[in-house]
């Protein structure tokens, strides 16, 4: 289960980036190898792709209903094989 670390407010009508920093997490040594992002209630864009560089995993998220709330997740496997995930909650909004 995943915990929720942070919630944000989208218009239904934009396209923008959001990050999960890892780097605390890491032990020193080991990097995210691979991350996979899911949504309910919003879509994870495809262009650009999601994608993490120096502990920080980020993913564009468009779409959405207005007055909804929608969940991002983002789980991380490391060169050392730990997995683990976050997520965010997305608050649409027009704005």
């Amino acid at each position: 289960m995943s915990s929720t670390i942070a919630t944000y407010i989208k218009d239904p009508a934009a396209k923008l980036d959001y990050s999960i920093d890892w780097s605390s997490w890491l032990p020193t040594g080991d990097t995210i190898s691979a991350v996979a992002w899911s949504a309910t209630g919003v879509t994870v864009s495809a262009s650009p792709a999601p994608s993490h560089a120096s502990g920080v995993a980020t993913a564009w998220l468009e779409g959405g209903t207005e007055g909804e709330d929608a969940t991002v997740t983002c789980q991380v496997t490391t060169t050392a094989g730990r997995i683990d995930e976050r997520s965010i909650r997305v608050q649409v909004r027009s704005r």
